[in-house]
């Protein structure tokens, strides 16, 4: 019981850097090895690029599938944005940086949104396999608007929960904040009550299974698996629901799975 508890409290978002836990990411040792890791992230950005993707939604696979929650995927998922970056020596390139929402390492209840590079948003992955969303060109302009504004930290709130319900602000995990930045960039507004009358209206999370019993003693495993923000059913955002709302709302210009051998379309 324990144990289906655990998992889902790493099927939704990372831990801040440092640690190397599933589901963790940027500092800290890496789940696989570093050049392989080093190696897929290239491979992800090369693709990205070669796509125009100004910015994409990504996410990736901390934990084996037989560990995850029926209808959880992926585990974390983060903004990858087009960038000018400088390095230490005060040259630049050109690349992506990721926005991520970390669960804290050090405050289980608490995130914070941080940027880091995909070699680190990959050092986290169980899998290099890559969930990948790039919004039509119009969205792209706006959410890189949103992104690049207040309103992208103003939409963040760090009172941290995996099962976080999207259509509440009592909580939020990292798919929750993507999902926020979403639709402020769709409906053009940053007012969080506007957000979620919106997402309550357009958007479906996706139910998660988890037992009467197994729910009353997940706070008991983990603070962070609260589900005080939901009412007889546990629905939360994740990246198949965002996939599922952008398509059918004909949002998508191109969405696929990349792996270090192949690209698969959802």
């Amino acid at each position: 019981m324990r144990r289906l508890i655990a998992a889902a409290a790493l099927a939704l978002c990372a831990l801040q850097p440092g640690h190397a836990a599933a589901g963790s990411s940027q500092a800290g040792k890496s789940l696989l090895p570093a050049e392989q890791v080093a190696s897929f992230s290239d491979k992800v950005q090369i693709d990205l690029a070669a796509r125009g993707a100004s910015v994409a939604i990504v996410a990736r696979k901390g934990r084996r599938a037989s560990e995850l929650p029926e209808g959880i995927t992926y585990t974390h998922v983060a903004f990858w944005v087009f960038s000018e970056i400088k390095r230490a020596d005060g040259s630049k390139y050109n690349g992506y940086r990721v926005y991520n929402l970390y669960q804290d390492a050090d405050a289980p209840m608490r995130s914070s949104v941080i940027q880091d590079s995909p070699a680190d948003f990959f050092a986290g992955a169980h899998t290099l396999d890559a969930g990948i969303i790039i919004p039509d060109p119009r969205l792209q302009r706006k959410l890189l608007k949103v992104i690049g504004s207040p309103t992208y930290k103003k939409l963040h709130n760090a009172n941290y929960s995996v099962l976080a319900n999207p259509q509440t602000r009592q909580f939020q995990n990292c798919t929750e904040h993507t999902l926020d930045v979403l639709v402020a960039a769709l409906y053009g507004t940053s007012d969080p009550a506007r957000i979620k009358s919106n997402i309550t209206a357009h958007f479906t999370p996706q139910l998660i299974k988890i037992g009467g019993l197994k729910r009353a003693l997940a706070p008991v495993a983990s603070q962070a698996l609260t589900t005080q923000d939901h009412g007889a059913q546990i629905r939360t955002a994740t990246f198949g629901s965002i996939l599922r709302f952008m398509g059918q709302n004909k949002l998508v210009t191109k969405s696929y799975r990349l792996t270090p051998s192949q690209t698969l379309s959802f």
